[in-house]
C-alpha cells in the first residue's frame, strides 16, 4: 500500500492541473482581443452606444433556438431579472433547492419574497420534484430549478407541477450550458433560462448574465428590469413604467461573451470526454460512486461529483477531500458544506436593516422556519459529496493522475476485515 502524501509520501501530481482560473484552463484569446479592440477603438463601452451585447443577445438565442435574450452583469442579475418580470412580490413564495449559489436566492430575497426548499434526489442532486409539490402553498409564485453540476433536472415532472398550479418555472442553467434533457437544451423548456457567464462557467466574461424566453411579453418586462424600468421606445420625456436595475451588462464585457459563444459547443464536449474517460477509470473503485447520468440526459460537467460511501473508510469526508488534495488534485468536501437554509442569514431571518423582512411582514402572519432536518436528503448529499474539477484543458495524463489518486486514497482508508 502506498503511503499517502498527507503522511510524507510521495505525491501522485506535483504539477498543478489546467484550472479556470487563469489561461491554463481557459479557452480565451486572440478572438476576444480582437473584439474588445473594435470595442476600443470605437470609443463605445455603453451597451445602447454601442453593438456587442446587442449581437451577443441576438446570437444567444439563436444558439439556444429561442425567441429573446436579455444580457446582464453576472448570473445573479440574470436570476433576478427573471423574478422581477414574471412579476414576483413581497409575501409571495418560491420552491428552489438548498444545494446552489446563494445567487439564486438573492434573486428572490431581491423581490421581498420567500425562499422555499425542497428536498433533492439523492442519485442526481437535482430537485426532487414529489417534495416540491408538496411544498406548494396558495403563495407559491415559482420553481426555480437549478440545473446543479452540469446535471438537469426532471423537468417534465417540474413543468407538469408549474403548468397544473398555474406558477412559473425558471431555470438556473448557471453550471449547465448545453446539457440535454429528452433532445432539449437547458433554459429552454421553463418560462426563463437564466445563465451566469462568472469566471468559473463553460462561457465566461469574468462577470456577466443572460436570460432567455420565448414568451414576449415576459422578455418585455425582464428588457425593462434591466434597464430601471427605462421605457426606451416611448418618445419626449424619459418614462419609467417599473421598478428595476441597473443590470446592463457593457460593450466590453458584450465583446468576449460573443467570441467565447463560438467556444462554448467545443468546452462542453471536451469536458463530456474527460468525464467519460475518468469515469471508467474509476467505476471499479469501491466505495466511490461516479456521477448519474439518467436515460435521455446529457452532463455538461461544470464540477465532477463523486459519492464516497464512508461506511467503508475509516476516514472522514474530509479526510479523504484533504488527502485528494495532498496528492495533487483539487477536492472539496461537500460542496458548500451546509444547505443554505442552516446559514446564519435563515437561521436568524436576517432581512433589511435588521427588520426580519421578507419573513416578517406586518401583512402576513406565517410564521416561516429553517431548521436541521428541513431537506433530510440533502443532508445525507453534503454529508458524502466530493467535487473535482472537470476541465476541457484536461490531457490522458491529467484524467489518469485523477483516477491513481482517487484510487491511492481509497485503498489507504478502505477498511480491513
Amino acid at each position: 500500500m502506498d503511503k499517502l502524501a498527507l503522511f510524507g509520501g510521495e505525491p501522485v501530481r506535483t504539477e498543478p492541473l489546467p484550472t479556470i482560473s487563469n489561461k491554463t484552463g481557459r479557452n480565451i484569446g486572440d478572438e476576444e482581443l480582437e473584439l474588445l479592440k473594435e470595442v476600443v477603438e470605437s470609443g463605445s463601452l455603453f451597451r445602447y452606444s454601442g453593438r456587442m451585447v446587442s449581437r451577443f443577445e441576438d446570437e444567444f438565442a439563436e444558439f439556444l433556438g429561442v425567441k429573446y435574450a436579455v444580457a446582464s452583469t453576472s448570473g445573479t442579475a440574470a436570476l433576478h431579472i427573471a423574478t422581477g418580470a414574471i412579476p414576483l412580490g413581497p409575501g409571495m413564495e418560491v420552491i428552489t433547492p438548498p444545494i446552489t449559489d446563494m445567487g439564486t436566492i438573492i434573486a428572490i430575497l431581491g423581490q421581498n419574497a420567500i425562499p422555499v426548499f425542497a428536498d433533492l434526489n439523492p442519485e442526481t442532486y437535482t430537485l426532487n420534484p414529489e417534495d416540491v409539490r408538496r411544498r406548494i402553498t396558495d403563495k407559491t409564485k415559482a420553481i426555480i430549478a437549478v440545473h446543479l453540476f452540469g446535471l438537469m433536472c426532471d423537468m417534465d415532472a417540474l413543468k407538469e407541477i408549474a403548468e397544473e398550479k398555474g406558477i412559473y418555472l425558471i431555470e438556473d442553467c448557471a453550471q449547465a450550458y448545453l446539457a440535454e434533457y429528452k433532445g432539449k437544451i437547458s433554459g429552454t423548456i421553463g418560462d426563463f433560462g437564466c445563465f451566469s457567464l462568472q469566471q468559473s462557467k463553460h462561457m465566461f466574461t469574468g462577470d456577466g448574465g443572460i436570460t432567455v424566453t420565448n414568451d414576449e411579453e415576459l422578455a418585455r418586462r425582464a428588457r425593462l428590469f434591466m434597464d430601471k424600468g427605462w421605457d426606451r421606445e416611448a418618445s419626449g420625456a424619459r418614462r419609467y413604467v417599473m421598478i428595476g436595475f441597473n443590470y446592463r451588462m457593457t460593450e466590453l464585457q458584450g465583446a468576449v461573451a460573443l467570441a467565447q459563444l463560438k467556444k462554448v459547443e467545443w468546452v462542453v464536449e471536451r469536458r463530456r470526454a474527460v468525464a467519460r474517460a475518468l469515469t471508467e477509470k474509476i467505476e471499479d473503485i469501491e466505495g466511490i460512486k461516479p456521477p448519474v447520468v439518467p436515460k435521455g440526459y446529457k452532463h455538461s460537467y461544470w464540477l465532477y461529483p463523486i459519492k464516497i460511501d464512508l461506511s467503508i473508510f475509516n476516514a472522514s469526508l474530509e479526510d479523504f477531500a484533504k488527502a485528494l488534495r495532498a496528492e495533487g488534485i483539487p477536492a472539496t468536501a461537500g460542496y458548500i458544506g451546509l444547505p443554505l437554509y442552516m446559514n446564519t442569514i435563515f437561521l436568524e431571518k436576517i432581512g433589511y436593516a435588521g427588520t426580519g423582512c421578507p419573513w416578517i411582514c406586518p401583512l402576513d402572519d406565517r410564521e416561516i422556519t429553517y431548521s436541521r432536518g428541513l431537506c433530510p436528503e440533502t443532508e445525507k448529499i453534503l454529508r458524502e459529496l466530493v467535487t473535482l474539477p472537470c476541465n476541457e484543458y484536461f490531457t490522458e495524463k491529467d484524467v489518469e493522475d485523477i483516477a491513481s489518486a482517487l484510487r491511492k486514497v481509497a485503498d489507504y482508508y478502505r477498511k480491513r476485515s
